[in-house]
């Protein structure tokens, strides 16, 4: 606890809980941290364990790119904010 992290609407998006090991960590859905693996393997990896499954995914901040490294935290970003929008209920009919 009391790593650095990055919030929207009171909600983490990123942090650098990991950061002793090199590490950046982002808050992404599990589908799109396979596409982060599959395209940039030598920058992401999983967060072991659960999180990881859950979509946790470590970034190595000691090489990768600038912009490869804001564009990963913008989706981070946006992933939050969508889940942050409330749920839209179905129209209830009288």
């Amino acid at each position: 606890m009391g790593a650095p992290d990055f919030r929207v609407g009171g909600r983490i998006f990123a942090t650098l809980a990991a950061q002793e090991k090199g590490y950046g960590n982002l808050m992404l859905t599990p589908a799109v941290q396979a596409g982060f693996l599959a395209d940039s393997p030598e920058y992401f990896l999983p967060v072991h364990g659960g999180w990881g499954r859950m979509g946790a995914t470590h970034v190595r901040l000691d090489c990768v790119p600038e912009d490869v490294l804001a564009g990963a935290l913008r989706v981070a970003w946006q992933l939050r904010m969508d889940k942050n929008q409330p749920k839209k209920r179905g129209l209830q009919r009288n």
